[in-house]
């Protein structure tokens, strides 16, 4: 198994899925998970068991998505203030005088931020930036906006190896970091690296000027979808649009 980003490069059916199915299948889901009432704790439960078949079926180790699952820390952590700081009836829960509705809140985020974040991985893991940019391109994504963001795919590893050197030159002069006098020192790396990077960008845009760029990229070729593999791939989010459903009409 080997990677490229994000991506984690196996055969699964889930990598096969065409990227624009799989973005189209995300939005989905993740609208069905917010629209599903807080208390309606077994649709949660059902929207978590078909999360997990689907990371079994792409063939996704689990401590990657578990290390992954750190990008949620924030959110964790404002949900476990909530109970201490909203107001309204108080409960006690283990000694602890907790709000009602901020209980209710810190459950609401955790279980709707949590399963959209393990479908956002899941997403990332089995497509590569490439196909998701050929993705939103065949899904009539405004093509200056795909432009941008295959720039920003492109060069942010570019920019990251800029930091990468600056960083191991500062160290080389005596740099060891912790201490607030060395404050203007990062600010200045961080000016430096700004004016690199407008920089480069410049001269990348009258490279490709003068290539005969006329402010329309090429069109990136994208694999296209078979109504089968659009019933694949929308399976689990149109089940989730069911429960959404089925927990508004049918509650507790």
């Amino acid at each position: 198994m080997s990677g490229d980003g994000l991506l984690v490069a196996v055969d699964s059916r889930v990598h096969r899925i065409p990227a624009q199915v799989k973005i189209v299948a995300l939005f989905v889901f993740v609208l069905a998970v917010v629209s599903t009432p807080a208390l309606v704790f077994w649709a949660f439960g059902l929207y978590a068991v078909m999360l997990v078949a689907a990371v079994v079926v792409a063939r996704l180790p689990a401590p990657v998505v578990s290390r992954r699952l750190a990008v949620e820390t924030p959110f964790i952590v404002f949900a476990l203030l909530l109970p201490f700081v909203a107001t309204g009836p108080r409960i006690d829960v283990l000694g602890l005088e907790l709000s009602e509705s901020g209980v209710l809140g810190a459950w609401n985020v955790l279980a709707k931020g949590t399963l959209g974040v393990v479908a956002a991985i899941l997403l990332s893991a089995t497509t590569g930036p490439r196909d998701l940019l050929a993705g939103l391109e065949r899904l009539r994504l405004p093509s200056t906006l795909v432009a941008i963001l295959s720039f920003m795919v492109r060069y942010l590893s570019v920019v990251s190896d800029d930091l990468h050197r600056m960083r191991i030159a500062r160290e080389s002069r005596g740099y060891v970091g912790g201490r607030a006098g060395h404050l203007k020192a990062v600010a200045g790396g961080v000016g430096a690296l700004f004016v690199r990077s407008f920089e480069r960008g410049e001269r990348v845009h009258l490279a490709m000027r003068s290539r005969g760029y006329t402010g329309r990229m090429p069109l990136l070729s994208a694999q296209g979808a078979s109504s089968t593999q659009w019933l694949e791939g929308l399976a689990i989010s149109l089940t989730a649009v069911l429960i959404a459903v089925a927990s508004r009409v049918v509650g507790l």
